[in-house]
């Protein structure tokens, strides 16, 4: 992945620079054709480039007390243009690179609040499950357990049986029998 991005990095810078030349370009026309962009512009950063440049130079040939002679103010001029112009296609550049990082930044921050909502919406969904399984906890609880409707199947017997008994006799000998049997179910 990273091979394949450098060539398209390249490709992008390559991009860049060539939507910004004719930026640079006018502002190198404007630096020959003003004065007043060549004296305040143009003219103190050449001749600061040109002293760091020379006073390197020396200090790496092993001169360390030379005096630099300023640049003619033809090539001052010239210089300075050519930094300025270098200077907008750096921070074309540059913009570029803030802004997509920005981009890439808002991007990543609306797809944090994504997951975040849909992990909040998860948590809401586990807390509704929760009551319910609290609601259906307390309904099987409350639903009478199978002692007592077999208790109750009995005493439906005995009542049966006493309205079905045709002399009193039978009657009281069902009546002790479904006793017998609640007395057992209760044990």
């Amino acid at each position: 992945m990273v091979v394949g991005a450098f060539p398209m990095a390249k490709l992008l810078y390559l991009g860049i620079r060539q939507v910004s030349k004719p930026l640079a370009n006018r502002i190198k026309e404007a630096a020959r054709r003003s004065e007043f962009f060549k004296t305040y512009i143009c003219l103190p950063p050449a001749q600061l480039y040109h002293w760091v440049e020379m006073r390197t130079k020396m200090r790496i040939m092993g001169f360390r007390g030379t005096v630099i002679k300023p640049l003619n103010e033809e090539a001052a001029a010239e210089l300075g243009a050519e930094l300025l112009g270098e200077a907008t296609i750096f921070i074309v550049g540059g913009g570029c690179l803030v802004l997509e990082y920005w981009r890439h930044q808002t991007q990543q921050r609306h797809k944090e609040e994504e997951q975040r909502a849909a992990w909040d919406a998860l948590r809401d969904e586990v807390g509704h499950l929760a009551l319910a399984l609290e609601t259906l906890q307390a309904q099987v609880q409350e639903v009478p357990r199978q002692d007592a409707l077999e208790e109750l199947h009995a005493q439906l017997q005995d009542m049966r049986a006493q309205l079905c008994a045709p002399n009193p006799q039978a009657a009281s000998k069902a009546a002790s029998a479904s006793q017998a049997v609640s007395a057992s179910s209760k044990k």
